[in-house]
């Protein structure tokens, strides 16, 4: 019988909820996986893509400026962050639980990170290769947050930080990886 551990979600994913019942208007619509991206028009990279909170407190903020409202705090270096829209030196994010703000970009970082699927009521597997049949490491449940070292556009090559484990996950189990987006 092979022996496995259980990874829970409860080692920090600390939000700090700031009231703010302002609204910069609606969100902009783009879609999660994107099969033609644009380009931001202030970096020229792709738009959306998927960063990582680089501060250790960061404000989302409600409008691109800190002449806004803060909308939440978050505390947790490492977070995923999906950039949905650029202005100047602000990025408007959106973060695992679908709640949309501005950033500074001196908060975010190229570092890519995730987040077991959110969405899901059951625990995944972390398993030792790229396939169903690999031997188990690992049970995550949803929201433990990992470090994303490539993605085959099936699998992703993870590591729990702070934690020993490594190994792979399928990628459309994951909140920080576009269906199908290879990268090394």
């Amino acid at each position: 019988m092979t022996c496995f551990r259980r990874l829970r979600a409860g080692f920090g994913l600390a939000l700090i909820f700031i009231a703010s019942s302002v609204l910069a208007g609606p969100a902009p619509t783009h879609p999660v996986a994107a099969t033609a991206w644009a380009k931001g028009r202030e970096t020229g990279l792709p738009i959306p893509r998927y960063v990582s909170l680089k501060a250790n407190r960061a404000r989302m903020r409600v409008g691109p400026s800190t002449d806004y409202p803060t909308r939440w705090i978050y505390m947790k270096p490492g977070l995923p962050l999906e950039i949905i829209d650029e202005y100047g030196h602000w990025r408007q994010v959106r973060d695992d639980t679908g709640s949309t703000g501005w950033m500074h970009s001196a908060l975010l970082s190229g570092l890519r990170t995730a987040v077991v699927a959110p969405w899901l009521k059951t625990n995944i597997m972390l398993r030792s290769g790229p396939q169903t049949t690999a031997s188990l490491i690992a049970e995550l449940q949803p929201r433990v947050l990992l470090s994303l070292r490539s993605c085959s556009g099936t699998w992703c090559r993870v590591s729990v930080p702070d934690h020993a484990a490594s190994g792979y996950v399928r990628q459309n189990l994951l909140w920080g990886a576009y269906p199908g987006e290879l990268f090394q």
